[in-house]
C-alpha cells in the first residue's frame, strides 16, 4: 500500500511540473520509397526532393526530455516506379509517438543539440494520379496500406523550435510491404515560441 501511494505521489508530482505545448511540424524528405503489399504486387515507387509534409503536434514533459504525438500528411509530388511505370504521386500519413531529448524536447529555452526516437503506424499509397491505361486494363488498383514504423533523428532546438535530420523505416509483418524515408523536419511549439524576447526590449 505504501508503494502504491508513493508511486501515485510521483505521478502527480511529475504531471504538476510537466510543461505542455501544442504546435505543428513541417517535413522535407530528400528520399522516399514505398513498397506495396505482395497481394497487389510487391513493386514500389520512389521520390526524390519534392516531398513535403505538414501536420499538428503536441508535447508534454520537461526541458531535458519530452513525449510528443504527431500526425503528418507527406506528399511526394513526382513519385513513380522506375521498374514499371504505372502512374505518378505518393502519399504517406505517419502517426507516431516520440521521446525527445535535450534540445529537441522543444520545451528548453537553451539552444542545444538533441535526438529523438519514436514509433507508430504509417498509411501509404503510391500512384495517386495519372494511372496508365495498361495498368487499369489489367485490373490494377492502388489502395492505402499500413505499416509499423520506427524513426530516429538528430539536430538542434531551442525555445520552441527544432530542426533536425530524420530517418523512418516501416514494415508490415504480414506482407512484403515496407517504407523508407530520410530528410529534414522542423517543429514549432507555439507557446514556447511566444516566450522568445529581444534582450534589448527588457532594458
Amino acid at each position: 500500500m505504501r508503494y502504491l501511494l508513493f508511486s501515485l505521489f510521483l505521478c502527480i508530482s511529475s504531471i504538476s511540473i510537466a510543461q505542455v505545448g501544442i504546435g505543428g511540424t513541417i517535413t522535407n524528405d530528400w528520399y522516399q520509397r514505398y513498397v506495396n503489399p505482395d497481394n497487389v504486387g510487391s513493386d514500389g515507387a520512389g521520390s526524390v526532393l519534392l516531398n513535403v509534409g505538414v501536420g499538428p503536434k503536441i508535447w508534454v514533459g520537461m526541458e531535458k526530455v519530452s513525449l510528443s504525438l504527431e500526425g503528418t500528411a507527406n506528399f511526394g509530388l513526382l513519385g513513380f516506379s522506375l521498374n514499371d511505370y504505372k502512374g505518378m504521386g505518393m502519399m504517406a500519413i505517419p502517426v507516431t509517438a516520440r521521446l525527445n531529448f535535450q534540445g529537441l524536447s522543444c520545451l528548453d529555452k537553451e539552444g542545444k543539440m538533441g535526438f529523438i526516437i519514436g514509433g507508430g503506424f504509417q498509411w501509404n499509397r503510391t500512384e495517386l494520379y495519372g494511372t496508365t491505361n495498361g495498368f487499369e486494363d489489367q485490373g490494377g488498383t492502388r489502395d492505402w496500406f499500413k505499416t509499423m514504423v520506427v524513426e530516429v533523428g538528430y539536430g538542434f532546438g531551442m525555445s520552441g523550435f527544432a530542426g533536425y535530420g530524420i530517418a523512418r523505416y516501416g514494415w508490415d509483418p504480414n506482407s512484403q510491404a515496407n517504407n523508407f524515408s530520410i530528410g529534414l523536419q522542423f517543429d514549432f511549439n507555439y507557446p514556447n515560441l511566444r516566450k522568445i524576447t529581444d534582450p534589448a526590449s527588457e532594458l
